[in-house]
């Protein structure tokens, strides 16, 4: 998190009604649909990405519909378990979660759906736990092949501002995501844009929550209902100061940008230090490879001890394998407050640890990812 974000949390709180918090928040009402490239409405909720997700599946499905959620990892079917604990039938495309969602078989599968029984698909653009990246604009053409009328509905939570990501131009209907990962502010906020399709849905749909509904945040008559109460008003100064340096950094296109250089010099360092049975990118298709994470696998290392070995004696915190991935694989986080010294010193402390643990490497991956960064600077 920036030093400007949170220091932007530590302002007095000021009258919620009128004045600075409303200008501020009308500011950024304004400035979201932009960072998910839609002219749609953008939801703003007091939660982490589970309430999106929860937003997303109350106010456009109703009993008894069926969602499709399309299996890159864990978090699409997790989306898919939420929907069906609110009543809803949920049905799995199974996939790898080593690569991306099989395109001809989601066709298949909705061309046979002749009945329009699956209402929503679901997918996660980048999967946190696989770094799989999955192609929305390829899922989108899918679902069109054969008119099928289902609403698609994408989890951007790890993938927004760190991957391009189009949400008019690639026909998402309705997209999710958090504040703490590209956006670069403290858990706490979530985000569901909504197209005119999705808001459509709203009117048959059955499974409307008060503090969910979007029918009072459309219709607020006061400020503070766009928010169903009180404003988050800390995440709110710290939210504006983000957006601000996404625009002084040269707006959201200069942000993807640099997030392809950092992530190309993880995955440059990653594939130096490959060796069979040891290190290696989980994801080995390099188009199906996210530039918000890596996940690397560890083969007989435990994951674990790395991480310990990274974080109590060099002071550096990996991210752990989720699920089927505990103790075998880390993840490194590359998104949001990101820059050369932050990812050169990753990659060179993850080094130090494997050469620690005497875990046998192809080669230097710090000196490969300095090779990267340096092809992106200009003398």
């Amino acid at each position: 998190m920036p030093d400007r974000v949170l220091a932007a949390m530590a302002k007095p709180m000021p009258n919620m009604y009128q004045g600075e918090i409303v200008e501020i928040s009308d500011r950024i009402m304004e400035t979201l649909p932009s960072i998910a490239r839609t002219s749609g409405h953008v939801f703003m909720l007091i939660g982490n990405g589970h309430g999106a997700w929860q937003m997303a599946i109350t106010n456009t499905l109703s009993r008894g519909d069926k969602v499709l959620a399309l299996e890159s990892g864990r978090f699409a079917v997790a989306w898919g378990e939420m929907a069906a604990v609110s009543g809803v039938e949920l049905e799995v495309l199974a996939g790898s979660d080593r690569a991306r969602v099989d395109v001809a078989a989601l066709q298949a599968r909705l061309a046979a759906d002749s009945d329009h029984e699956i209402k929503a698909v679901l997918v996660a653009q980048t999967d946190t736990a696989t770094s799989v990246l999955n192609d929305i604009e390829a899922i989108r053409r899918a679902i069109d092949a054969d008119g099928h009328p289902a609403l698609y509905m994408v989890d951007c939570i790890a993938s927004l501002c760190c991957d391009r990501f189009e949400m008019d131009a690639w026909g998402v209907d309705v997209a999710v995501a958090g504040s703490q990962k590209g956006l670069m502010v403290p858990p706490g906020l979530s985000f569901v844009w909504a197209n005119d399709k999705a808001i459509a849905a709203y009117v048959t749909s059955d499974l409307h929550v008060g503090y969910l509904d979007w029918e009072q945040r459309l219709n607020a008559e006061m400020h503070y209902q766009i928010f169903a109460g009180t404003p988050p008003i800390s995440h709110l100064y710290a939210l504006a100061e983000a957006l601000t340096m996404i625009d002084e950094e040269g707006g959201i296109e200069a942000v993807w940008a640099r997030h392809q250089v950092l992530a190309d010099a993880v995955r440059a360092a990653v594939d130096t230090w490959a060796k069979p049975g040891f290190i290696e990118a989980n994801v080995t298709d390099p188009a199906a490879r996210s530039n918000a994470v890596t996940t690397v696998l560890t083969g007989s290392l435990d994951a674990d001890e790395l991480a310990r070995v990274c974080d109590q004696q060099a002071g550096l915190t990996l991210g752990l394998g989720i699920g089927a991935f505990g103790g075998r694989a880390f993840r490194i986080g590359h998104m949001g407050h990101l820059n050369p010294p932050m990812v050169l010193g990753t990659l060179g402390t993850i080094e130090a640890g494997l050469t620690a643990l005497d875990v046998p490497l192809g080669g230097s991956g710090a000196a490969a990812g300095a090779e990267v960064i340096a092809a992106a600077l200009t003398p």
